[in-house]
């Protein structure tokens, strides 16, 4: 092996000794030379060297390595009177190492003609020499190996740590592979090329420009390669790729799925003229080929062969960064429908059949610059740099063409079709985020307006705006919930009617949100959000708890005193199966009497769930509990469900208080409940009560209960049980109760005899 490394070269400095061993040897001797295994001249003991000598030693050495078992030749150079000696030197494995030349003053004594004869004289020097030469060169072979394998975990590190690349993209993990590959493999370029996840990556070496003809020309027959041999494959001549020249070396290695299939390929070029790949190199590319599968598994869904939901916002916020002609984008939201009936009906593995048909779909119309990624379940998202109108027609082909999926068999169609929704991406750090809201709402939309359709995100559009609140709003709600930003106020019931049993007060407990600056949020701002997505069974909870939690820090005061309070939960949490058995484990555990809490249920609610609704009814009646039947008056048609219901309060609705002043119809509506209820021995509640000449009319209707800004505002929870044993007597009426009452009767042309009042005032007092 050649030795002239700056390392190597210290190597011939150190030959004087040898020199000298070689003159007490042969004292003939005039000089001692030595070239390196291609025939340079590292060392000698001339003043001056001409070229003759080195030319010839070039000349000689083609026919030496011809005739491994020479020792050497005598060499006769035109013009010189003395001959030269010339000795090869081979390490045990019979590699050239050096070549030795020996000159003399004069022909040796004996026999001038032979190199035989001299080498018998000299042949210990050699042998000396050979051996300090091979041992150099194993030592110094054996440090480039460790060098070459230290470079080689230099480059799996780089590629393996990528953190200092911007958000840690798997993306741009690959592209740094390549690129390592590329430069610390002296490569002409390198390729990583992975159909199913629709991956076709090139990189080219130092100074060297991306030729894509290369990779066009062997991709199909490497491809196919890898998918038979299943192993690296070292191509080093021209004309070992099944017929088809390359002027390239080629080191393939095929890139496995988890599944252990293969999904693709990463191929390194190199010039003809470069150096071979050796075996070393193919195990160091395997392990490339394994963490570009790692980190292909890491950003594609297996399923569809798209982008992960973070790959997806990585990549968009990078291409948006890059983009230097700030092009329009847009997002793309799509859903499929009724996804569930192809798995009920036909199984699951026919709706995974179908997404993965719709990923490739994508993957295949995806315009250049595109991106496409399933987000969840049967959800996807597209990033597209097109205008909205642009985007909007892709969006509809991209429905035709789904509607085209899920054939099952000749004789048997899946019905399957897309609901897609479009938003421009605005200028901003959160455009990714807030754009795909935005087209979320608009998806959500159009499958309320029929399914199957494409659906373009609307500023004025108040349905599209609704969602997009509640979809912004949500994840406000859910921080909240968990940062404990929630808070109980407390609305005054007041009685208003004759008195008797309906003359105990209650107060509603209603939910407020904290922002995160410290404002109060009304339920009007996030109760959709909290019914559309589910919620509402972890509201209630919260409210339950903290109801019963505070209302216990004063179980004494409120122990004997006929103080009720509301507490409202949804239809959400009546389909819980969990929701009663936690509802009854605080009641029944905790150190207030039951008998203090009445429960609201919307009628609607009720209605829906009528069967659930009364069991729970009755256990809450049975316990002590009061029960309110809210919203009541809006579905009339369930009257025959009354009966089966076991309330103890009637809450009109509030869209027919507002309006008894000016609608007969509205009016004639409270009186018909209000005498259905003192009918069936219920308590009647008229909400929205806003005004003093509403409840003046609602006294004289015979309603038993006023809720509204006219009877009181709501305030905090812990302020009214501050104030409230201030607020009433030995009982538990507010003081001005009797002076209202005594008002409104009076406005109604209701007189209350002396011996009434008389009464009142002692059960108030």
């Amino acid at each position: 092996m050649p030795l002239n490394s700056p390392a190597e070269k210290e190597i011939w400095k150190k030959l004087e000794p040898y020199a000298q061993l070689v003159s007490s040897l042969l004292p003939r001797a005039d000089s001692v030379s030595v070239f390196d295994a291609e025939g340079s001249l590292c060392w000698t003991t001339e003043s001056t060297l001409g070229p003759d000598l080195p030319n010839a030693i070039q000349s000689l050495l083609e026919g030496a390595h011809q005739r491994p078992h020479e020792a050497g030749q005598r060499l006769q150079i035109d013009g010189d009177e003395f001959p030269y000696y010339v000795w090869w030197l081979r390490n045990d494995d019979g590699q050239f190492i050096a070549v030795v030349a020996i000159s003399t003053r004069k022909a040796v004594e004996g026999d001038s003609s032979s190199f035989e004869f001299v080498n018998q004289m000299v042949r210990p020097a050699m042998e000396c020499l050979r051996r300090e030469l091979a041992a150099q060169g194993a030592l110094l072979s054996m440090h480039a190996s460790l060098s070459a394998r230290d470079k080689d975990v230099e480059l799996l590190l780089r590629v393996t740590d990528t953190s200092h690349q911007a958000g840690g993209d798997k993306i741009d993990e690959l592209k740094v592979l390549l690129q390592n590959a590329a430069d610390h493999m002296s490569c002409t370029l390198v390729a990583l090329i992975v159909p199913d996840k629709n991956i076709a990556m090139m990189r080219p070496g130092k100074d060297r420009q991306v030729d894509g003809s290369l990779v066009a020309r062997t991709h199909r027959q490497l491809l196919q390669l890898m998918t038979t041999r299943r192993e690296s494959v070292v191509i080093n001549r021209v004309g070992e790729t099944g017929g088809n020249a390359s002027a390239h070396r080629i080191l393939c290695s095929p890139v496995k799925l988890p599944s252990g299939r293969v999904g693709g390929m990463l191929a390194l070029y190199r010039d003809s003229n470069a150096a071979e790949f050796q075996a070393r190199d193919a195990r160091l590319v395997e392990m490339l080929a394994r963490r570009a599968s790692a980190s292909i598994e890491a950003s594609y869904d297996s399923l569809s062969g798209l982008l992960t939901r973070p790959a997806l916002e990585q990549r968009t916020v990078a291409a948006l960064a890059e983009d230097a002609n700030r092009r329009t984008w847009c997002a793309l939201y799509l859903d499929c429908d009724q996804l569930h009936v192809a798995n009920e009906n036909f199984g699951m593995h026919v709706g995974d059949q179908v997404l993965a048909q719709l990923g490739e779909l994508i993957r295949n119309r995806l315009p250049p610059g595109g991106l496409g990624s399933r987000i969840s379940g049967d959800r996807f998202a597209l990033m597209l740099p097109l205008r909205r109108e642009e985007s909007t027609e892709f969006a509809d082909q991209l429905r035709a063409g789904a509607e085209q999926l899920g054939m099952l068999s000749p004789n048997a169609r899946l019905h399957f079709s897309v609901t897609i929704g479009v938003a421009q991406l605005e200028q901003g750090s959160d455009a990714f985020a807030h754009a795909l809201a935005a087209a979320e709402s608009a998806c959500k939309a159009g499958k309320d307006r029929g399914r199957n359709r494409v659906e373009v995100y609307e500023e004025a559009d108040v349905s599209i705006i609704r969602r997009f609140t509640d979809i912004t709003t949500a994840g406000d709600l859910r921080t909240a919930i968990a940062e404990n930003r929630m808070r109980l106020d407390a609305q005054l019931i007041q009685p208003i009617g004759a008195p008797g049993q309906h003359a105990v007060p209650h107060y509603e407990l209603l939910l407020r949100m904290i922002d995160p600056l410290g404002e109060t949020v009304g339920p009007d701002r996030f109760l959709s959000a909290a019914q559309r997505y589910q919620m509402m069974p972890t509201i209630d909870r919260w409210v339950i708890e903290q109801a019963i939690s505070q209302l216990s820090a004063v179980a004494g005061w409120l122990k004997d005193r006929p103080v009720v309070f509301s507490v409202n939960f949804s239809g959400q949490s009546l389909n819980d199966e969990a929701f009663q058995d936690f509802l009854f484990e605080r009641l029944e555990h905790c150190a207030l009497d039951p008998r203090v809490f009445c429960f609201e249920l919307t009628e609607s609610d009720a209605i829906a769930n009528i069967g659930k609704a009364e069991g729970l009814m009755r256990r809450l009646r049975k316990l002590g509990c009061g029960v309110a039947l809210d919203d009541f008056g809006t579905g009339l048609s369930s009257l025959s469900y009354l009966r089966a219901l076991p309330v103890t309060l009637l809450k009109i609705d509030g869209s027919f208080v507002r309006d008894i002043l000016k609608d007969p119809r509205a009016e004639s509506m409270v009186q018909a409940i209000a005498q259905l209820s003192r009918t069936m021995q219920l308590a009647t509640v008229a909400e929205y009560v806003e005004t003093p000449e509403i409840q003046a009319r609602l006294v004289s209707l015979g309603v038993d209960y006023a809720q509204g800004f006219a009877v009181g505002r709501p305030q905090p929870l812990t302020s009214l049980l501050e104030e409230l044993p201030l607020l009433c007597s030995a009982t538990v009426l507010p003081p001005d109760v009797s002076a209202n009452m005594r008002r409104l009767r009076l406005e109604a042309g209701h007189a209350v005899g002396e011996e009434q009042e008389r009464v009142a005032s002692g059960i108030r007092r």
